[in-house]
């Protein structure tokens, strides 16, 4: 399976992994997956972490993307076309434009999407998929 970890799910996956459900940490786990990290994520990470609102226990942003290489992750990020296309995603009522890129991102390139944002399923008709 090719999956992409949304920001939160990342960050439980490094910090909390109870956090996670029960399948996505076996999926996150399983070696036949490949699990995917966009460079969103670590721009959301960073602007958070900036503003105050996301606290890193003995880390920065930076260091997460050695983590993530730790972890097997594959990095990716969003190319021209996925850039240039964005504005084919439909406008629902979900906001955070973070989420949506990663929401364009998963569907552009036939990922799952590993999230618990209960918001995003609401993309299904778009072609998201999602696991939790």
């Amino acid at each position: 399976m090719n999956c992409l970890l949304d920001t939160h799910s990342f960050l439980w996956a490094v910090f909390t992994p109870n956090k996670l459900s029960r399948t996505a940490r076996s999926t996150i786990a399983d070696t036949t997956n490949t699990v995917h990290l966009s460079s969103i994520s670590f721009w959301e990470i960073s602007l958070k972490y900036a503003l105050g609102k996301l606290t890193l226990a003995g880390c920065t942003p930076e260091t997460l993307v050695a983590t993530a290489n730790d972890m097997g992750l594959t990095l990716i990020t969003p190319d021209a076309v996925e850039s240039a296309s964005f504005h084919r995603l439909p406008r629902l009522p979900h906001r955070d434009p973070f989420d949506r890129m990663l929401v364009w991102q998963a569907i552009q390139r036939d990922l799952v999407l590993i999230t618990t944002d209960s918001a995003l399923p609401e993309y299904r008709e778009a072609g998201l998929r999602t696991l939790w």
